[in-house]
């Protein structure tokens, strides 16, 4: 990777929130949810996200963040049917299903394996709603991939991973960034991912073996050491990132989290989430010259319903530029 010199300026984003003021928001939300018999909730998750983008700064501005409680609502809804439809087809091929069982193995793993479908589904489908709701300096960012063509990808690489007792994991975890990343835009401009899961193996096996032996712990350089190959590898308009993250500082990160959210039952929540936003903003920057100019809009429509189902199957991926 080419070092930065002063015609290759260093971008490097900044977080200006507060735990406290994010506390007093998320206290707000959560007493006017119980009011409204969990109606709020909606609204209050895009005011938690709308605070966290706009306190979010780069080149001096901004992110925003311009989802609505309406669509989080609607998208529940679509979601909860998915569920319901789901629920409802195994309950009545149990009352009223074939009771040989030779029939019966070969149709609940079918029911198991569109479950398991929704998995990818929602990545996509929150990633795409996300983006689209996200901007800096007036421009949405997008994601644009295919749903389907992911869900083939994730179930070929979720089989072969278990095939491969999870060796397999690391190259899947790195054709899954390059498929997410490669398909996301900043208005016309799109993001590039050229890592290889090659690069990292022989560092994949050491990791696993110390971390047996260290009980676990050293697995937290393994995923600051994955982290910074991630982000070296990626790239907008010839502009290349750069993670200075390192295993120590990452450890020290995640165990103060641990200690905060013990000590307080979990009041902490708000801090925890503001210490680690700016853990990533200092250790995070963007090396090399980008042609704003020549970066037209194109927004992008999605619906919530995919962000919905991502929050039932407890998965979280980042609205911001792509990465790990």
């Amino acid at each position: 990777m080419e070092v930065a010199t002063a015609s290759q300026p260093v971008r490097q984003p900044s977080f200006h929130g507060s735990g406290g003021t994010l506390f007093g928001i998320q206290l707000v939300n959560m007493l006017l949810t119980m009011i409204t018999l969990g109606i709020y909730y909606f609204w209050g998750k895009t005011k938690v996200r709308a605070y966290v983008h706009s306190q979010t700064e780069f080149e001096g501005d901004r992110f925003a963040y311009h989802g609505t409680g309406k669509e989080l609502l609607i998208g529940w809804l679509k979601a909860i049917g998915i569920f319901l439809v789901l629920i409802g087809g195994s309950a009545a091929l149990g009352y009223f299903g074939p009771k040989s069982l030779p029939i019966a193995i070969l149709i609940y793993p079918l029911v198991y394996a569109f479950m398991l479908m929704l998995i990818p589904v929602a990545i996509v489908g929150s990633r795409k709603y996300r983006l689209s709701r996200t901007s800096w300096r007036g421009v949405r960012f997008s994601f644009r991939g295919a749903t389907w063509e992911f869900v083939k990808f994730f179930v070929g690489g979720s089989l072969l991973t278990a095939i491969t007792l999870g060796l397999y994991s690391l190259f899947f975890s790195n054709n899954m960034w390059r498929y997410l990343v490669s398909h996301s835009y900043f208005g016309s401009q799109r993001f590039e991912f050229d890592g290889r899961g090659s690069d990292l193996f022989g560092r994949f096996i050491r990791a696993i073996l110390l971390s047996i032996v260290s009980l676990g712990i050293y697995w937290v350089w393994f995923v600051a050491e994955r982290q910074r190959y991630y982000w070296a590898h990626t790239s907008i308009a010839g502009a290349r990132f750069r993670s200075t993250v390192q295993g120590g500082p990452l450890f020290r990160l995640y165990l103060g989290d641990v200690l905060l959210l013990i000590i307080t039952l979990g009041l902490a929540l708000p801090w925890v989430r503001v210490r680690n936003i700016r853990f990533i903003c200092s250790n995070l920057a963007l090396d090399g010259q980008v042609d704003l100019e020549a970066i037209r809009q194109e927004a992008q429509v999605a619906p919530a319903t995919g962000d919905e189902l991502a929050d039932f199957l407890g998965i979280d991926y980042p609205g911001l530029v792509p990465g790990p």
